[in-house]
């Protein structure tokens, strides 16, 4: 069984949200059963299998994508530490999509026979489960609003988004900088923009000094220009802290 250390992440992604009482973490804890580690580039779950498991992410940067058939991808969510990649495959029984890790990644399986019991049992965390659900979507639909943007306010927005998400888990460090294991193909696979777009987007808005990137490392140098470059409003994020 997992401990609350290990689901910390979760937690905290559930707090900011509404209060999360011990035992509810308990129970949640209780439904935890193995810990699975997945190379860079492996894929956590395919489109077409259909899981007794649902997936949290612990450690490392997963995507949902497709594959259409002339090989190209499209990427169309971004998953971080404390996101579950799959809840949604406890009722949706066929993955109508993949999930693939981005870096190596460390994921905690949840079985869906001890997750159906929980929703039978606990209904606030039911609540808490359909609300992540939610938030999935609302970030889906922002990611669909912003094809309407430039490139760069799309990059610069992205940045945004993660920057907020990661933070929320306590994962931004004190130079206001991240872990961002993204290729400039990739990037472009999840705004639909070729590389050299992505380069050259990216080249504008490193001349503007609003943030740097190396190494798979993104600092953040100045948050304020970087929100209004992107035109970016966190509220789709839902990070108000009331009951649910």
């Amino acid at each position: 069984m997992a401990d609350e250390t290990i689901l910390a992440t979760f937690f905290r992604k559930l707090e900011v949200r509404d209060v999360v009482t011990a035992a509810e973490k308990v129970a949640l804890i209780a439904c935890a059963s193995d810990m699975v580690s997945v190379p860079a580039g492996g894929d956590l779950v395919r489109e077409g299998d259909r899981p007794d498991t649902s997936m949290l992410v612990l450690d490392g940067f997963s995507s949902r994508y497709r594959d259409a058939p002339d090989g190209s991808r499209q990427i169309t969510a971004i998953h971080v530490p404390g996101d579950f990649v799959d809840l949604h495959s406890l009722l949706l029984r066929e993955m109508d999509h993949s999930v693939g890790a981005l870096s190596a990644c460390s994921v905690m399986r949840f079985p869906h026979a001890r997750l159906r019991s929980l929703t039978e049992t606990h209904p606030h965390l039911t609540r808490l489960l359909w609300l992540m659900t939610l938030i999935d979507a609302s970030i889906h639909r922002e990611w669909l609003s912003a094809a309407a943007r430039t490139a760069p306010e799309q990059i610069a927005h992205l940045i945004c988004e993660l920057y907020v998400r990661l933070g929320i888990t306590g994962l931004i460090a004190p130079d206001q900088s991240f872990t961002l294991p993204l290729t400039q193909t990739a990037l472009g696979e999840a705004l639909g923009l070729s590389a050299v777009h992505v380069n050259r987007s990216l080249q504008q808005l490193r001349s503007e000094d609003l943030f740097t990137w190396q190494n798979q490392t993104v600092r953040i140098l100045d948050w304020e220009s970087l929100k209004r470059r992107a035109s970016f409003d966190d509220r789709y994020l839902h990070l108000v802290r009331e009951p649910r």
